[in-house]
């Protein structure tokens, strides 16, 4: 029997939620790849120009992990991998 909140689930939650920023980070000339997504964390990597950004810290807080969240309430954190 398979659970709401099965790790398929929630990466593919986690996946519709980068999609919808993306065109945010684009028109700076960045990007959001997904790296990972483990008991509940996602793992991000920024590219582009968002890659070392002053304001990357802003857009991970304030604009990827809580449109994750939103869209997948089961994730605790999202966190920039080099």
């Amino acid at each position: 029997m398979k659970t709401p909140n099965n790790q398929e689930d929630t990466v593919t939650k986690v996946l519709f939620a980068l999609e919808s920023i993306r065109p945010f980070l684009n028109k700076d000339g960045g990007d959001i790849e997904l790296i990972d997504v483990k008991e509940n964390i996602v793992y991000v990597k920024l590219i582009g120009n968002c890659n070392g950004c002053p304001m990357s810290f802003s857009t991970m807080k304030l604009g990827v992990e809580n449109t994750v969240k939103q869209h997948a309430p089961e994730i605790t954190a999202v966190l920039e991998v080099d």
